[in-house]
């Protein structure tokens, strides 16, 4: 699941850099005072006045949004668990994940094949679609009780949904930000775990107490409500944005020959097989290997969750100080060992403590690969298309990860036994560890800058 945080830095939208200040968008003034002239499909965007209500609105609005589609990604393993125990236990472990990897790879599909159409001034369209489709997939959940239909209404619906709000919510917080983007950015990208630990704890509390359809109905009201409060924050202001502007390619057939970019799209396609192997079967573990309650084990991917918002924050500042690539090597190496050692884990406390160690490392396996590639990007102007079709390729690696651990699930002795999905997550993280560091050593040889990159 990559993290769009400094991709969207950089191509502030429509595949143009705008990174250094003599490369951004030279319309004159502000939004406010650019909304009445005529459209055109050459319309430029004025320079981001960088504050105001209708930014910080925007910073708003895309926090919200972030809760509803990366919160119901990242707490999967919730419904994982209580999939495999209740709704869908005729299914197996690797059966039940294709849901969530579905989701989440819809989400970044999606996304990446929806900037032209944002270009193409179709936001609110996008996002009035995308919000309909995620609340209208959650309340199908609630009444689905086979696996064709939970795999329709959370796997295929509610991607989709997400898709569509994946670049929207983001852009138009870019558009409206320069010096202070990144702050703003990482304010939107903290409803990742803020929505993570509020559906976690309303699942858990809610399926025991009124059960599984009202639950979801609960979650989908809430859900709702964020969109409804969004919309309105996002939209405000942002009239010059429906003009139609010139959108980005989706291919660059220079990018095959360049080796860099090849190394690159390896290293993240390892790293993603393994990452999200571990969030969704944290409480699986917890609950079948260590006999902990079914509250506990949810609590357990509550703690990783909130280990990965620190993790974010962490990986950011060491980066500016290591270079975003040896940040990168680090945090994978120690989240490849991490997953192998966690073979060993044996008691209650020492798996809540690699649950959070798990979260604060291996946030950056998502955060720091798109800072890494504009490093290593020869051409800037070409960077949103470069990065789009890396991420194309390594959303595949984030759909089969989770099915393929699920398919190496045994069982001795009447206990789940859990090494496969281990050994599958570490080695692929290892794999890809080596992968970044053939990357760290043909990126310090060709662009000659030094080992910080």
């Amino acid at each position: 699941m990559p993290d769009p945080l400094h991709f969207e830095e950089k191509k502030a939208i429509n595949g143009d850099v705008v990174d250094n200040e003599e490369q951004r968008l030279s319309t004159p003034g502000s939004l406010e005072r650019v909304q009445d002239e005529g459209p055109g499909p050459d319309a430029q965007l004025p320079d981001p006045p960088d504050g105001g209500l209708h930014a910080w609105l925007k910073v708003l609005g895309g926090f919200l949004i972030y809760i509803n589609i990366w919160g119901f990604t990242l707490s999967y393993g919730a419904f994982q668990t209580y999939y495999a125990h209740n709704l869908l236990a005729d299914n197996s472990a690797s059966a039940i994940s294709w849901i969530g990897t579905v989701q989440a790879w819809l989400l970044i599909m999606v996304g990446v094949l929806a900037g032209p159409l944002f270009d193409l001034g179709y936001f609110r369209s996008m996002l009035y679609v995308g919000n309909f489709l995620v609340v209208f997939g959650i309340m199908m959940l609630s009444l689905s009780t086979k696996y064709w239909q939970v795999f329709l209404s959370q796997g295929i619906c509610m991607g989709l949904g997400a898709g569509l709000l994946y670049i929207p919510s983001l852009a138009l917080v870019g558009i409206w930000f320069s010096k202070k983007r990144a702050l703003a950015m990482g304010v939107v990208m903290s409803g990742i775990a803020v929505g993570g630990v509020i559906y976690i704890v309303m699942f858990d509390h809610l399926t025991t107490s009124v059960g599984f359809p009202w639950a979801i109905r609960a979650m989908g009201l809430i859900a709702l409500v964020l969109a409804l409060a969004a919309m309105p924050a996002l939209l405000s202001g942002s009239a010059i944005l429906a003009r139609p502007r010139k959108a980005r390619a989706l291919f660059d057939k220079t990018a095959l020959t360049d080796r860099l970019f090849i190394i690159f799209t390896c290293s993240t396609f390892f790293t993603f097989l393994g990452y999200i192997t571990p969030y969704f079967y944290i409480p699986s573990f917890a609950q079948d290997r260590l006999g902990t309650s079914e509250s506990t084990a949810l609590y357990t991917l509550v703690a990783s969750v909130a280990g990965s918002f620190f993790g974010r924050l962490g990986s950011g500042l060491m980066a500016h100080w290591l270079g975003s690539i040896p940040t990168w090597i680090l945090c994978a190496l120690v989240s490849g060992i991490l997953s192998l050692g966690w073979i060993r884990v044996e008691t209650e406390a020492s798996f809540i403590a690699f649950s959070v160690l798990w979260g604060f490392f291996s946030a950056a396996l998502v955060t720091l690969p798109s800072a890494a590639f504009a490093s290593i990007c020869p051409d800037l102007s070409r960077l949103g298309t470069r990065l789009g079709m890396s991420w194309g390729v390594s959303s595949i690696a984030s759909l089969i990860g989770a099915p393929i651990a699920g398919a190496l699930l045994t069982t001795k002795n009447g206990k789940t036994d859990f090494i496969g999905v281990q050994a599958w997550s570490g080695i692929c993280l290892l794999a890809g560890t080596a992968w970044l560091c053939v990357l760290w050593f043909a990126a310090v040889r060709k662009l000659d800058q030094g080992w910080r990159i």
